[in-house]
C-alpha cells in the first residue's frame, strides 16, 4: 500500500484496491500501479462484468472491442483519456505491453510494434485493431481506460482460427493453372491462401517441398528444414518464391480453410464402403461427404484425431492425426493421405460434414 505522495514521487498511477462502495463504484484505499509518468490521486475502477471472445482468421486483421462504459465523470484537468492494452499471461510477470495511448501520444511494443492501432470511432472508443494476425496473438487481453477519476477494465479473449494446407488433384502434382487452383480450393471448402496466411503457417511449422499458387498469383512454398531437393541447403528456412508466374503455368496450390461452422465426424458403418456408397451414407445421415478443407480445419482448429482412413468428397482417402502414435503417423501430427483409390474399391469408411442450421 502507498499514499498519494508516494505515488507522485514514483511517477506511478494511484488506483483503488478494496474498501467501500459509492454509487455503485468502488473507491478504495490507494494502491500504486505502473503507468508512464502520470499522477492521478485516486480513481474509481469499473470492471466489465462479461468476457468478450473474438475470432480472427490467420494472417488477417481483427478488432478487439473496448469502450468507455460511463461518461459521467469529469476529466482530471486536461490530461484526457488514457488507454493501455496488455496481453495477459498466466504468470503476471510475463504480461506483454501492447499499446499505450495518452492524448496524441501513442506507443506500441514488442511484436505488436507498428502492427496495432486504436480504432477511435468516437471519443469513447478504445478498440484495438491488430493487423497480420498470427497464432502467437491468441490469448487474453486487458483494455484499461482512464478517464479522469474513472478506470474501466475490460477483458477480451482472442481466438485465431483457420489452417493452410497444400493441395494437388488426383491426376498428380503440378497440374493446376491459377484459375483451376483457386477453383480446387473452393471445391474443398476453402479459398486460395494469401501470402500472410502461408507465412504464418510456415512460422507455425508448415514444411512442404511442392510449389503452389497463392491468391495473389505468386508461386511459393514453405521450408522449415532446408534440404537439397527443396531449394538447397545453403538457403535458410523461409518461403521459397518463384514470384508471379504466367497464370496458365501449372503448379499445386495452397488453400486456406476457416474454422468450421458445423460438425465434422466419422460415420460409423457396419461395412466398408465404395465411394458412391460413402456419399449416400452421409446423405442418409442428413449430412454431406466431408471435403478436404473440412478435415484440415477439424484437425488443426479442433484437434480432431482418428486413425481410420475414410473417403472425402474429392475421391481421396485420408485420416487426421493430432496425437502421433504407432501405426498412426508416429512422427508428427498431420492429415495423412492414403491416395486416390479406385472409387469402386470397398475398403474404407467415410467422413461426413453437417453444417449448422
Amino acid at each position: 500500500m502507498c499514499n498519494p505522495c508516494e505515488c507522485a514521487n514514483t511517477n506511478t498511477l494511484c488506483c483503488a484496491s478494496s474498501a467501500w462502495k459509492n454509487a455503485g463504484k468502488t473507491l478504495l484505499g490507494i494502491v500504486c500501479r505502473s503507468w508512464p509518468a502520470v499522477f492521478v490521486p485516486a480513481v474509481y475502477i469499473i470492471f466489465s462484468s462479461f468476457l468478450v471472445k473474438v475470432f480472427a482468421d490467420l494472417g488477417g486483421n481483427v478488432t478487439l472491442p473496448c469502450k468507455l462504459q460511463s461518461s459521467d465523470t469529469t476529466s482530471f484537468g486536461n490530461i484526457g483519456i488514457r488507454v493501455r492494452w496488455t496481453k495477459v499471461a498466466e504468470d503476471e510477470s510475463l504480461n506483454e505491453d501492447v499499446l499505450v495511448s495518452m492524448g496524441f501520444h501513442k506507443k506500441t511494443y514488442g511484436s505488436f510494434e507498428d502492427r496495432v492501432f486504436l480504432q477511435e470511432l468516437d471519443s469513447d472508443d478504445a478498440s484495438l485493431i491488430i493487423t497480420e494476425v498470427s497464432k502467437e496473438d491468441m490469448g487474453k487481453y486487458h483494455c484499461e481506460i482512464i478517464n479522469g477519476v474513472e478506470d474501466t477494465v475490460q477483458e477480451i479473449i482472442l481466438e485465431v482460427q483457420g489452417v493452410v494446407f497444400p493441395y494437388s488433384p488426383h491426376v498428380g502434382r503440378y497440374n493446376l493453372n491459377f484459375q483451376d487452383a483457386m477453383q480446387a480450393c473452393a471445391d474443398q471448402g476453402a479459398v486460395g491462401a494469401t501470402f500472410d496466411q502461408l507465412f504464418e503457417a510456415w512460422k507455425g511449422g508448415l514444411d512442404w517441398c511442392n510449389a503452389g499458387w497463392l491468391s495473389d498469383g505468386t508461386v511459393q512454398y514453405p521450408i522449415t528444414k532446408p534440404r537439397a531437393p527443396c531449394g538447397g541447403t545453403n538457403s535458410g528456412p523461409g518461403l521459397r518464391s518463384y514470384g508471379r508466374q504466367n497464370r496458365m503455368s501449372r503448379y499445386d496450390v495452397f488453400c486456406y480453410a476457416p474454422a468450421l461452422k458445423g460438425r465434422f465426424y466419422w460415420l460409423v458403418q457396419p461395412d466398408r464402403l465404395t465411394f458412391d456408397e460413402a456419399v449416400q451414407a452421409c446423405l442418409n445421415d442428413g449430412a454431406e461427404i466431408a471435403k478436404v478443407g473440412h478435415m484440415y480445419s477439424a484437425w488443426k482448429v479442433e484437434g480432431y484425431d482418428r486413425c481410420d482412413a475414410g473417403w472425402l468428397a474429392d475421391g481421396s482417402v485420408r485420416y487426421p492425426i493430432s496425437r502421433p502414435r504407432k501405426n498412426c503417423s508416429p512422427t508428427e501430427a498431420a492429415v495423412r493421405l492414403v491416395g486416390f483409390p479406385d472409387k469402386s474399391q470397398k475398403s474404407y469408411g467415410v467422413y461426413c460434414y453437417k453444417a449448422d442450421q
